[in-house]
């Protein structure tokens, strides 16, 4: 029996490291003033998902960033299956939502945690464990989400979406991308800590009907990604950075960025 479950929890480890991506995901991505904008925060792998379990993992903040201000809705969240926050829309524009969760923990199995780190480009972690002669040894995590969500209500565009909030780790877009139209480019910039990440390798998901698509790119020297606008509907921009851990428990620290948007 003991051996059953211990085989079922490293099962379990994997799953939960297979379900990388985190994002707010709306009903909608475009309101008329006084609509109500529902959104679910998903967990889950090439944009598909299922509804993040606050009954394990807490929000630590979430803002809505417009142009005449910041509110905080961190009270508003509810631990439903799916609408987790629901917002009633006054003045037209361009809406922010930010999400910071709490610092959760895992520990993966040396193979598991390789397996993981090449698929997220964090090959640096990778090559220590390398030079350390510790492939094999387990790992001990803490990892935070950052999730950024841009909305868009009435037809009047605004300056909101460039705004750089203060997360550890964000994404931020150079053009707001309900001024955009399928074969525009989208510029993004990837910020760690205020400041430009080179070299980092970023996921840009889309979803057409129920299948979605998925590209790797690598930030230049200056953080930023380029990518065309192929299809009209949901768009999600990932990354992930991993860090020595500052907390006692574990190791590393990841941090998942994502910023969602519909074209």
């Amino acid at each position: 029996m003991k051996k059953l479950t211990t085989t079922l929890f490293i099962l379990a480890l994997a799953v939960l490291a297979q379900a990388h991506e985190f994002w707010l995901l709306p009903k909608k991505f475009r309101y008329k003033a006084g609509e109500e904008i529902k959104i679910d925060l998903m967990v889950g792998e090439g944009f598909e998902g299922e509804f993040w379990d606050l009954k394990r993992h807490k929000v630590e903040k979430l803002d809505l960033h417009r142009l005449n201000g910041v509110k905080d809705l961190t009270k508003e969240v509810k631990p439903t299956e799916g609408n987790n926050l629901i917002y009633k829309t006054d003045l037209g524009g361009t809406y922010l939502f930010t999400l910071i969760s709490n610092d959760a923990y895992i520990e993966l199995e040396g193979k598991e945690f390789n397996a993981y780190l090449e698929e997220d480009g964090l090959d640096y972690i990778l090559d220590q464990r390398k030079k350390s002669n510790s492939l094999d040894k387990k790992s001990t995590e803490y990892y935070t989400r950052f999730a950024k969500l841009l909305v868009q209500s009435g037809d009047r565009t605004d300056n909101t979406f460039k705004k750089v909030v203060g997360l550890k780790y964000e994404i931020v877009p150079e053009q707001n991308p309900y001024d955009l139209k399928v074969g525009d480019y989208l510029t993004c910039k990837v910020v760690y800590e205020g400041k430009p990440a080179p070299h980092t390798l970023v996921k840009v998901w889309n979803r057409v009907r129920d299948t979605s698509f998925m590209q790797n790119i690598y930030t230049e020297n200056d953080g930023t990604i380029r990518f065309p606008i192929s299809t009209t509907g949901p768009w999600m921009v990932s990354s992930v950075r991993m860090i020595a851990s500052e907390k006692e428990g574990a190791e590393y620290h990841s941090l998942w960025a994502s910023l969602v948007f519909g074209i």
